[in-house]
């Protein structure tokens, strides 16, 4: 595997991390904050400098290159893969009336099968609900294939996110690669360090990803209560206090974000679903146990592989980077502790992200964690 990894702080000069060098046929992803992203003098920038045919765009809350988390940047990493191959498809949410179990049945259907080892989505973050995404990806996967990767992010400022294959980024965009090969190993994992407080509640009137009722009352009403003088910072200050969701018949717990909410309805757009009769709890954070959890989820991704790996790409959580602040590179320091140096490293902060539980193959949506794959050849 050859890497060549490079970012740019004014959407024309580039900073590389490695030696510049040719590469064939590359799986290139370009990770860059929506409003870079939006400006056609930056995309030619990009294309300009890497001159390649397969560009997986995606808007973010937060670019990941090595160590560093930038904003406001365009950062790329391109790979040559010299023993295995990847395929490419994509679709869009709007061709399919915002349905996306069947976007992501039909992305699915689309791929070869044959020496399928994983899939990475890269999903636009607005109108894309990622529980039934999923849903739509595994539909004929009959457990055999895992899922990783994440929701596009547009900073705390939740407008639109932005993603693409070949073309210039765009809205409601949904990007999945399969990667291919006996000689790959692909592991992934996914932790949060965030903790509960609070009563434990039942969700009581709920569709899909919108809640309605918590115990009977109204869902916003109720979550605003909690927040207190904050309640007017929605939706952004419910990055800092997510709901941890434990679906009714399910013993994992799994994190939801508010995406956005609606005063009139008194309700909540979640990040994926929160269905009727789930046990639901307010969630908060320290710095360090967010960054512990990111050393966990490294830990996890790293255990039971036989080589290490070349290749890390980290979907973290907005909330995450929010409740850090300054701090925020420390858990992408904890990470590169455990996986190595010498493991190129890209990634990006997100509105969702995707993997399976810890010993399973069945993907979930997840927020507010630190979500690694980790490739080798």
């Amino acid at each position: 595997m050859k890497i060549n990894q490079a970012y740019t702080l004014d959407g024309k000069n580039w900073t590389y991390l490695q030696k510049k060098s040719t590469l064939q046929n590359p799986l290139v992803f370009v990770f860059g904050n929506r409003m870079e992203l939006q400006k056609e003098a930056v995309i030619e920038a990009v294309r300009k400098e890497f001159p390649y045919e397969h560009l997986v765009f995606g808007s973010t809350s937060g670019e990941i290159i090595d160590s560093n988390v930038l904003d406001n940047s365009v950062v790329v990493t391109a790979i040559e893969f010299e023993k295995s191959t990847f395929e490419i498809r994509t679709e869009n949410i709007f061709n399919h009336h915002k349905d996306a179990e069947k976007l992501g049945e039909s992305l699915y259907n689309a791929l070869p099968k044959e020496n399928l080892r994983h899939l990475f989505v890269l999903s636009e973050g607005s109108f894309v609900n990622g529980s039934s995404l999923i849903e739509g990806l595994e539909k004929n996967i009959e457990n055999a294939i895992p899922i990783s990767g994440g929701m596009c992010g547009d900073d705390a400022k939740f407008e639109k996110t932005l993603a693409s294959y070949k073309e210039n980024p765009k809205e409601g965009e949904v990007v999945l690669i399969g990667f291919y090969g006996a000689t790959l190993e692909i592991s992934f994992a996914s932790f949060g360090g965030w903790t509960s407080f609070g009563p434990e509640r039942i969700i009581t009137k709920s569709e899909a990803n919108i809640l309605y009722e918590i115990d009977g009352q109204p869902a916003l009403d109720l979550y605003k209560k909690y927040l207190g003088e904050k309640a007017h910072q929605l939706p952004q200050a419910s990055l800092l206090y997510p709901l941890n969701v434990t679906p009714e018949g399910k013993k994992e717990p799994v994190v939801r974000t508010i995406l956005g909410i609606d005063n009139e309805k008194q309700s909540m757009t979640l990040a994926g679903d929160v269905p009727e009769n789930s046990k639901v709890q307010l969630m908060m954070a320290s710095v360090d146990a967010i960054a512990e959890g990111a050393n966990e989820a490294a830990q996890r991704a790293m255990q039971n592989r036989k080589t290490e790996p070349q290749l890390a790409l980290l979907v973290s959580c907005v909330g995450r980077k929010l409740v850090m602040n300054q701090r925020v590179e420390e858990e992408i320091e904890r990470v590169q502790e455990v996986i190595g140096n010498t493991t190129a490293i890209t990634g990006f902060y997100s509105y969702g992200e995707m993997a399976p539980f810890a010993n399973n193959t069945f993907c979930d949506l997840h927020n507010q964690t630190m979500t690694l794959t980790l490739i080798s050849e």
